[in-house]
């Protein structure tokens, strides 16, 4: 990480690389090659990353995480980006969102989660509800003080069956200048909950043994203290994750980017055609000329929109832009870490091919490179009336 740390950064950095290289990358091949990441290892590196500090490192101090802003995150981030979604997500990082728990939802659902007692999914992806999210079919009706829960959702990502849901539902129709909108209600729900099944979804080609998961829901019943903070504040809550979602996505990016280049400037160094090493071969020099000037960028644009989010300033077109960059850029130094490599760069043998599939679900979760360019355009626009 050619970016210029602080001390605190550089300890942290050392600490989750040193866990990496112990608890991590021994297992790719074999999770990659099962297609699952086994309970057993699954459950050690949960408990060993409790006992490094690193299980809730997200989360603030006052309720039992590791109290790290958002510039340490991003270095922590970047460092697990390196490797595969299906390990590292066993290094638990509640979602934000509970922080709006309250009450008796503080001890049913948050503590739990910060202890690695419980894990959350969160749900907002449906089958005919991907970007457009106010086409939203799954919906919260009242019964008296209850709320009554039908629909689907697809996509759910975790490591590993969870205890409960983040489900995003409509909750009712509100008038606005732009005309009706859906008001849309987050809510806890948990597996078991008569109503509502849970099963595990298509199996992806990036990131073998990341789970997706299918959820579906008829007549569940839920409670009044069953609703994560305030109706028809779905989004808001949403969007606050959304928002800081895309940016882990850029610093992994760059941390995997980092990976195959290093990867690339070995092999273009010591594999020799023609008499010399093919990195004095100007086609391949550019790439990593490329490559380096690409990682630096995405490391600059991760920094800033932490330093923003850490402020309070943070947009979501910065968001947006670290997204749509960082996980682009990936694309290339992967596609050109395979051209360097030629043949062997897709042989099940070698890393590069691994990382190569997995880089390429980055440009489509947290929302579509083509999303991002939506929300960047309409930030532009937008205070000009357009």
């Amino acid at each position: 990480m050619d970016i210029v740390l602080s001390h605190e950064n550089e300890m942290i950095l050392e600490t989750v690389r040193a866990f990496m290289e112990k608890e991590i990358y021994p297992h790719e091949e074999e999770v990659d090659r099962l297609g699952y990441v086994p309970k057993e290892l699954g459950q050690q590196i949960e408990q060993q990353s409790i006992e490094a500090g690193l299980y809730s490192a997200n989360l603030p101090e006052s309720v039992g995480g590791g109290g790290l802003d958002y510039t340490n995150m991003a270095v922590v981030e970047r460092e697990y980006g390196k490797t595969s979604h299906a390990l590292h997500s066993w290094i638990g990082r509640p979602t934000e969102l509970l922080m709006a728990c309250q009450g008796d939802q503080i001890e049913r659902y948050l503590t739990p989660c910060v202890q690695a007692k419980k894990r959350e999914l969160f749900a907002l992806t449906e089958p005919e509800a991907g970007s457009d999210v106010m086409a939203m079919k799954t919906n919260a009706k009242r019964d008296g003080d209850d709320w009554i829960l039908n629909g689907s959702k697809h996509f759910i990502s975790g490591p590993t069956m969870p205890d409960f849901a983040i489900v995003f539902a409509a909750t009712g129709i509100d008038e606005t200048p732009r005309g009706p909108r859906k008001r849309v209600s987050a809510f806890l729900v948990d597996v078991g909950t008569k109503g509502f099944d849970i099963s595990e979804g298509n199996r992806c080609v990036s990131y073998r043994g990341y789970n997706n998961y299918q959820l579906f829901f008829s007549n569940v019943r839920l409670g009044p203290d069953q609703m994560l903070g305030e109706e028809g504040k779905g989004l808001e809550l949403s969007g606050k994750w959304l928002g800081m979602g895309r940016i882990w996505v850029g610093a992994t990016c760059a941390g995997k980017a980092e990976r195959l280049y290093d990867l690339a400037v070995d092999w273009a160094a010591n594999r020799k055609q023609f008499g010399k090493p093919i990195g004095q071969f100007q086609a391949t020099g550019f790439k990593l000329a490329d490559m380096a000037i690409g990682i630096k960028t995405a490391d600059l644009l991760v920094m800033d929109a932490v330093a923003k989010a850490d402020a309070g300033t943070l947009q979501d077109a910065d968001a947006a832009m670290v997204k749509v960059y960082c996980s682009e850029m990936l694309n290339r130094v992967a596609d050109d870490t395979v051209q360097i490599y030629g043949g062997m760069g897709l042989m099940e043998e070698m890393p590069i091919q691994r990382l190569w599939r997995d880089s390429r679900l980055e440009r489509i979760w947290d929302g579509t490179s083509e999303i991002q360019r939506h929300i960047i355009t309409r930030s532009i626009l937008r205070p000009l009336g357009a």
